[in-house]
């Protein structure tokens, strides 16, 4: 059995999934990683209060630097600064890295140096395209009948398919135990990058607002394929508001 690294996304989905009586085997399932990962996540990273995601997710990351950090030399990171302030993004940065046979340095590495910065009062976060609010288009035109209303998953562009890029997510529904309340869960393809957002129950007008939530502070966003459920019956609204390309899965 191999151990995967989690993200912080997939750590509060973790907690989301306990918080409903998941049990183990079923996280594992649903985030697509091997049942030892959530068993040594919950037991390595839980606190006095328990499994809460951001304190789990902190000490992995401790632990990771301390195990690693020392790797990483003071010229790498004052390269990383100075693409940061280009507003180079820590995705952009850590393929470059890898590109001129640089140390390599993840892209959550980077991130969680910038989040370090701001902690100390440094002003690194502001060059993160995500600090950047996005535009709300009301009023502007009348969108309906612009997007179809349905675009099975047969026309969607191939790179979607082999997750060749950034921005193509993924969303889907858990029902709560008891049917009481749901979660939705967006995950993007290629870095499996995951987000929860709980509602109260699984009504459209609820589910259409949880993804348009969860998505409108993201910089990738392409594409988005759900399965036919009635809670996604809303897709024309979620394309306009996030101006993203929705597809049906029918399967």
């Amino acid at each position: 059995m191999q151990y995967t690294q989690l993200t912080q996304g997939q750590r509060y989905q973790i907690k989301a999934l306990l918080d409903i009586g998941r049990n183990r085997t079923e996280i594992a399932h649903q985030l697509g990683v091997d049942k030892s990962t959530i068993t040594r996540e919950v037991y390595r990273n839980r606190g006095q209060r328990g499994y809460r995601p951001k304190q789990a997710h902190e000490k992995a990351v401790d632990r990771r630097k301390r195990k690693a950090g020392v790797h990483i030399l003071l010229e790498t990171w004052q390269l990383i600064d100075a693409k940061l302030q280009l507003d180079w993004s820590p995705e952009q940065i850590s393929g470059w890295l890898k590109k001129e046979q640089l140390p390599a340095v993840s892209p959550e590495w980077i991130y969680q140096y910038v989040y370090a910065d701001k902690r100390a009062g440094g002003t690194l976060h502001r060059h993160l395209r995500c600090q950047k609010k996005r535009r709300k288009r009301y009023g502007l035109y009348d969108r309906r009948g612009i997007i179809p209303a349905k675009r099975s998953i047969e026309v969607r562009p191939e790179a979607v398919k082999w997750r060749e890029r950034l921005g193509d997510w993924e969303s889907d529904t858990i029902i709560g135990k008891r049917h009481r309340g749901a979660l939705v869960t967006l995950t993007e393809r290629k870095s499996r990058f995951t987000l929860v957002r709980r509602v109260a129950q699984k009504s459209a007008e609820l589910v259409t607002q949880a993804v348009i939530d969860s998505l409108s502070w993201v910089h990738h966003l392409k594409t988005i394929t759900s399965d036919n459920g009635k809670e996604f019956a809303a897709h024309q609204r979620i394309s306009s508001e996030l101006l993203i390309d929705f597809y049906k899965d029918s399967r």
